[in-house]
Formats: structure tokens, sequence, C-alpha cells
């Protein structure tokens, strides 16, 4: 099973459909939704993950889990609650986000200092909402340091979460590598519900060394696949070639298989987004391009001092943009 993570400013639901489109994802996990002590309207829910709207899925039908985060498990199993009846591919807790903003106001990763907390969070959401709804959390292995991971893990499952997902640092450690898969692999000897290795998977030999140290099969993949949108697939081609995996062709899926879905990533920011992020949007995962594509870093290079939507289709797409840089005309 292959999981495209939640990463916020990044992976939103234009990437979720783009990237699920190229194929070999399983699942998505959304963005995480703040819970801050009210009980938040159908817009905030839908605004983040539209795919609400669609039974739940991306436009390629791959199923889509909402994401919640706070630390009041009142507040947040009432919300838990409500988005459940929106109909997500399941509800997912964060306890990972390193954002210092986050932190300050007790969410995400600094939750793993508080075991207990973490507890009556995950088991008051599990109560709120249908046992028919998959209820899953994503932690690191701590805060400053990975001492209480194992307690966090099994108070996780604990209180009833159907799965997890480890990202395998710290939040002291950021995105900084190495990611310390062999963690994992302590804390899948104690608990007993599904967990999915997270954190460095840039590429096949990552994710084959990964699971080979986590004991994970089961992989989340965030920026390794962002900077390489046929990751996922190349790891399922490996896979399926069994004996012969030695070899299979690392990072196979070509720029030119690529731009179809660059020119979609701009409609969609074109009909959903304002005409002032537009730019942005496009340079920021052309950037991540970069690493995988030796085009994408011409493509950038092309737009970089660009931010009129429209100059720049016109210098990235050769074409006349429409509805204020929006569209791409044939």
């Amino acid at each position: 099973m292959i999981l495209l993570a939640p990463m916020e400013g990044l992976l939103d639901f234009v990437l979720r459909d783009v990237l699920t489109r190229v194929g070999g994802i399983d699942r998505c996990v959304s963005e995480f939704i703040r819970v801050t002590g009210t009980l938040l309207p159908d817009r905030v829910f839908t605004r983040i993950v539209p795919e609400l709207d669609h039974g739940g899925r991306t436009p390629a039908g791959v199923p889509v889990r909402a994401q919640l985060m706070g630390s009041d498990p009142v507040c947040v199993a009432e919300n838990a609650a409500k988005l459940a009846a929106l109909g997500p591919a399941g509800i997912d807790l964060n306890f990972g986000c390193p954002a210092k903003g986050v932190n300050r106001h007790r969410g995400g990763a600094v939750l793993l200092d508080e075991p207990e907390l973490v507890a009556r969070i995950v088991g008051a959401v599990r109560r709120a909402v249908p046992r028919s709804m998959p209820v899953s959390a994503k932690m690191r292995l701590g805060y400053n340091d990975g001492s209480r991971a194992l307690d966090c893990a099994l108070a996780i499952a604990g209180a009833g979460a159907d799965e997890l997902v480890v990202h395998a640092r710290t939040k002291s450690d950021g995105y900084r590598p190495p990611a310390y898969w062999e963690r994992i692999r302590e804390i899948r000897a104690v608990v007993a519900i599904p967990l999915i290795a997270n954190g460095e998977i840039w590429s096949v030999e990552d994710a084959l060394r990964c699971r080979a140290a986590s004991g994970c099969h089961a992989l989340m993949l965030g920026r390794g696949i962002v900077a390489d949108p046929g990751l996922a697939l190349a790891i399922r081609l490996r896979d399926g070639l069994g004996a012969c995996a030695a070899n299979a062709p690392e990072g196979n899926f070509s720029w030119q298989a690529l731009w179809p879905h660059v020119v979609t990533f701009w409609q969609i920011v074109g009909s959903h987004l304002a005409p002032h992020h537009r730019a942005g949007r496009l340079k920021q995962w052309l950037n991540f391009l970069r690493r995988r594509y030796p085009q994408a870093q011409d493509a950038y290079a092309t737009v970089r001092t660009i931010n009129d939507p429209v100059l720049l289709a016109r210098a990235l797409f050769g074409v006349t943009a429409s509805a204020g840089g929006a569209g791409i005309a044939a």
C-alpha cells in the first residue's frame, strides 16, 4: 500500500488531484484542519478537502482521509463527528506537524510529550464517529527526542486507532536526513495495529531500504513523490518484477509523460486559486521537480521572475491564457 502524505502548503487538493491521476497511490490524507475550540462549519472542511463533495475521492477515484489537528479531546471529537457525516474515507489525527506556530499553540508534534493526552484525543474521536469510519493517526518519533515514541504509539493504538503512520524523525530533526527507519521496527514490535513508514523516501532504492529497516511494506510518500510524480508507479513496478527487481528502471516516468499533468495542474490552479497565488503554486512545484527533471530546471528558470498568470502561461506554455490566466487555449 502506498499513501500520499499530508503536507500543509504543498500537498493540497490540487496536487492530490494531479498525483493520483499519474497513478500508483492507494490513499491520500489531507492537510490538517485546525481545531481550536469551536465547531467548524462544513465550508471549512470542504475548503480544505473539496473531495468531500465527491464521495471523499479525488477525480481519479483515490480515497482521501481528512486530517484533524487539535489538543482538546472534546472539541476534536465533536468536529470529527461533524466531519464524518460529510463522508471522508476516514478521519486522521495529526501528531506530527513540526511548525513552530502550530506547536506553540499545542498542536501537532508537541503533543508527543503528553502520550496520555494523545490517548484521550484518539479515544474521544473513536467514540464520536461511526465504527465503520476508519480512524488513523500520524506521528513523529517525538518532539525534542524519541524517548517517548513507544509510549505515544501504544497510546494511539490502545485508544482505538485503526492504523498509524510514523514519520521516522523527531520535531527537532525537522526534515533533515536521515530518517531513522529502524525506530519504526521497534514500534512495530510492540504495536498491534498496521504501521506505515514515512520519511526521506525519494527513490525506489530508498523505498526498499525503508521497508528493510522498518519492517513495514506500506509506505507514505511526501516530498519524494512531489519531486518525482512517477515514484509510486516505479515502486509498484519494482514490486511486480519480483526476482527481476534488480533490473527495474529507476524513475521511468518521463518528462514527456509528466508534461500533460503539469498543464492540468496549471488549469486546476487557474480554476480554484486567486490570481495572485497561481504563479507561486506552479513555481513551488517546478522547484521540487528540478530535483528529478533537468527540463523542470529550464521551466523554472523561464518563470522564476514572472508573477502575472497571463504572462506566465504565455512564457511557459506558449499560449494565450484565458480567465485571467486560468486556462490554456488550444
